[in-house]
């Protein structure tokens, strides 16, 4: 028995490696962290797992293992997606959309009140649910949200924003809770504090992760995209000369001097090839954030079930 938990405990810690650490030293590298700071990353969480471990023996030694390999799997592309997604869609209603604080509370709202009301049927009914297969169907809802959102434009409204945001509510709900809850099925009573802090934190830090690599790789989609569309926008472009020609005639009306008006002719152009660059950033971060979760759900089969342990009590 001995031999089994040390081969299974090997083999999770294994798994741990592959499927989350070596990842996580990818995106490192291509940030462009250096070498250092993408192996730091990839030992890390096989050392806080075998740091936290309890001092059990046998069938009991595994199971922690394999549960504490599960949660460092999964956590971090779910605190990825979502946290990242919560992160960038206040920054595209406010920058791009000009909305105000108050207009961009009143639109998220009924994402939040629909992930309310779906953690709490899908927490009534913890027993009767399988998370493998909740959390695929909530991380397709998610993606099909973000797909929705990665066509918005800058004429976009509140409208617009309503059913994809009520989807991402929906979602969350049903992936949280029966996810948390599998991740602690296999776990002893006795081991449940040390393996729920495992889990929130490596969410924690997969959703802290997530937020930096979302606001890194939106400046930098942005002046990619902002140098494609430059290279269309030239002085000896008929189209260009003729929305320069119509802006400088409209503000000459308006009792601009003409030099003065050409200036600000220039610099509304350049506002509006920024504003449409944004949006193209913005639309391929919302699609890599649905392709992540999607490129997660593999994760589950670390899963030995997907039900809720018979002695949790009510999910909060």
């Amino acid at each position: 028995m001995r031999g089994l938990a040390t081969l299974q405990l090997r083999a999770a810690s294994v798994l741990a490696l592959l499927l989350v650490e070596a990842p996580a030293a990818v995106i490192a590298l291509m940030l462009g962290m250096g070498l250092g700071n993408g192996l730091i990353s990839t030992s890390a969480g096989v050392l806080a797992a075998r740091a936290t471990a309890p001092e059990h023996r046998g069938e009991a030694l595994s199971i922690y293992y394999v549960a504490t390999a599960s949660a460092l799997a999964i956590g971090p592309p779910l605190g990825f997606a979502l946290y990242g997604s919560v992160f960038i869609l206040p920054v595209f209603l406010q920058q791009l959309l000009q909305m105000t604080a108050w207009q961009t509370g009143k639109i998220i709202l009924p994402g939040a009140i629909a992930s309310a009301v779906t953690m709490a049927v899908v927490g009534r009914n913890a027993m009767r649910l399988d998370a493998r297969y909740t959390v695929v169907v909530g991380a397709f809802l998610f993606f099909w949200s973000m797909l929705k959102m990665s066509h918005l434009t800058s004429a976009s409204g509140q409208h617009d924003l309503f059913w994809p945001l009520i989807l991402r509510g929906v979602a969350l709900g049903l992936i949280f809770v029966p996810l948390t809850n599998a991740t602690m099925a296999d776990l002893e009573v006795k081991d449940l504090a040390q393996g729920t802090g495992m889990f929130n934190l490596m969410r924690q830090l997969g959703g802290s992760l997530g937020i930096a690599v979302m606001a890194t790789l939106l400046a930098h989609f942005m002046s990619i995209e902002k140098a494609v569309l430059v290279e269309h926008v030239g002085a000896n472009d008929p189209e260009t000369l003729n929305r320069l020609s119509m802006l400088t005639r409209g503000l000459i009306s308006r009792g601009i001097n003409p030099l003065t008006a050409q200036q600000q002719a220039l610099a509304i152009l350049d506002r509006q090839v920024t504003v449409q660059s944004s949006m193209l950033a913005f639309s391929k971060i919302y699609w890599y954030s649905g392709l992540v979760l999607i490129g997660a759900l593999p994760l589950l089969l670390l899963f030995r079930t997907g039900r809720a342990r018979g002695s949790v009590g009510p999910v909060h």
